[in-house]
């Protein structure tokens, strides 16, 4: 009980300081817009402070990220590469058992939910900010940004599974926050774990508030606006109203915990993605003669030392960012999905998880981004985030802001369910596994999506990317220390592969 009135102090406290009291005055996005902008400046401020080497500038974090991935790509020899044919195998159930293995969801099902909060508004919006500011040259690093990413979900996913913890009703709850509690405490150093797994928690409860709740309804109201007349919209100034209707939507969902969110995103996952491919892959085939020329321009951009945002380190750093904050790899909040998989061999998972990256990133965010580059329109001032991506597939499909109207809210929304999962399971680890404490998270989640539809794109990015991008930091550190762990895990499992070991059962 105790617990529970902390958490709804915390909510009141939030709600007093950020929503106002005249809530259906005019004038409410401004007001939400002006309380706001002081904390996510604050926020981006201390994440993304900047380490100089030599003359080059750039932000610690993101050469956390990279130094990760590339390094556990080579220390995992390479599993993103030698395990992909197995992953997919995985996915298609060949080696699943369900009915004797513990767990709540199947591969598929854990590998839908995580990129359900993943392909999202990232790769629509995200994409075209960092075109804008990185220039086409951007979009290579991202997609080497996904490569190497995979390995990172691969160690992630794996140890999510591993470190999990199994209620007697059978349902789970796992990541970072577990396996950094218990994988230190194996080690000896439980006060350190229990200290990062805390930290996680805390940063995983504002980035789901923050890029997985508020910045998709940001996008998704801005979306809206433009298909239904711009400025001149009913809708204009009323982004409040708008998230106060996806608030209550996705209420409805994520009242049925984990297997009523994979209930929906096994079906809107596969939709989504194929409608949206679909419509990429018809404007550049419909313009084939571009590509070369589209493609000249990412590799010249990529390595132009006379590039957009401060020459080739300021490009790389606009397209690892975007990538990361696209495919969360090394982020850890993927392994909170993941956990919750029938399998009695983690490294199963592992391999799951690292198709995330590559269809996240290397094959959707590229698409979006062949199309602005195709457009030419990312040279032009004053549009970005949706508005570009939009316009850039209405020059060849007129009518196609509307299909992309339904495809951001059904990114959003599949974006917003999951990552309100991966937010219940951090705030339950800080205050008990409680109905009253599941209650009050999913109240203060559905109260950031009022408040992300009526913020300006800026603020909301800003804030986006510092909280989750600060759940990095513990989470790395525990990869670090566990990853030899996860090693002989890999090839015990790969030396049992081969042998004939690992049962089919398909």
């Amino acid at each position: 009980m105790k617990k529970f009135s902390f958490s709804l102090i915390i909510i009141s406290l939030l709600a007093s300081e950020f929503i106002p009291s005249q809530l259906f005055a005019q004038g409410i996005d401004e007001r939400i817009n002006d309380a706001m902008a002081p904390l996510t400046a604050l926020m981006f401020k201390i994440v993304f402070f900047s380490v100089t080497i030599g003359e080059i500038s750039f932000p610690f974090v993101l050469l956390w990220l990279i130094v990760a991935a590339v390094g556990f790509t080579v220390y995992m020899g390479f599993v993103n590469v030698r395990g992909f044919g197995h992953a997919v195998a995985l996915v298609r159930g060949i080696y699943d058992s369900p009915d004797k293995q513990k767990g709540e969801v199947s591969h598929f099902q854990a590998l839908t939910a995580a990129l359900s909060a993943t392909v999202g508004l990232g790769n629509i919006a995200g994409v075209a900010v960092a075109i804008t500011l990185g220039g086409p040259g951007a979009t290579l690093w991202m997609i080497l940004g996904g490569l190497f990413g995979m390995s990172s979900k691969f160690v992630e996913c794996t140890l999510g599974v591993k470190y999990r913890k199994i209620k007697e009703d059978g349902s789970v709850s796992g990541g970072p926050m577990y396996y950094l509690s218990k994988g230190f405490a194996e080690k000896g150093l439980a006060g350190l774990g229990k200290a990062l797994a805390f930290f996680f928690a805390v940063m995983c409860i504002g980035g789901s508030l923050g890029g997985g709740n508020m910045f998709q309804a940001n996008q998704a109201f801005k979306q809206t606006v433009i298909a239904t007349g711009g400025e001149q919209s009913f809708l204009y100034q009323q982004g409040w109203f708008f998230g106060l209707v996806m608030a209550i939507l996705v209420g409805l969902v994520i009242i049925g915990g984990i297997r009523s969110i994979v209930r929906v995103t096994v079906k809107l996952v596969p939709l989504m993605v194929a409608v949206y491919v679909a419509a990429a892959l018809f404007i550049i085939f419909s313009h084939i003669s571009f590509l070369p020329q589209a493609i000249m321009e990412i590799l010249r951009g990529a390595f132009a030392p006379e590039a957009l945002y401060g020459g080739v380190i300021g490009v790389l750093i606009q397209g690892f960012r975007r990538a990361a904050f696209s495919n969360e790899a090394g982020i850890g909040s993927a392994p909170i999905a993941h956990a919750a998989v029938k399998t009695d061999e983690p490294v199963t998972e592992g391999f799951v998880a690292l198709l995330e990256p590559f269809l996240d990133t290397v094959v959707i965010c590229t698409m979006t981004a062949l199309v602005i580059i195709i457009s030419g329109l990312y040279t032009e001032q004053g549009m970005d985030g949706i508005a570009l991506t939009s316009k850039a597939f209405e020059q060849v499909i007129f009518w196609f802001p509307y299909i992309l109207s339904v495809a951001v809210l059904l990114f959003a929304f599949s974006t917003m369910i999951s990552w309100s999962y991966y937010g219940l399971k951090a705030w339950t680890y800080i205050f008990g596994e409680s109905a009253a404490a599941d209650v009050s998270y999913k109240l203060l989640f559905c109260i950031f999506i009022v408040l992300g539809s009526a913020m300006n794109l800026g603020s909301v990015i800003d804030f986006t990317d510092a909280m989750i991008f600060a759940m990095s930091f513990p989470n790395l550190v525990g990869l670090y220390f566990l990853a030899p762990g996860v090693k002989r895990d890999l090839d015990s499992y790969f030396e049992r592969l081969r042998q004939g070991q690992i049962r089919r059962y398909k």
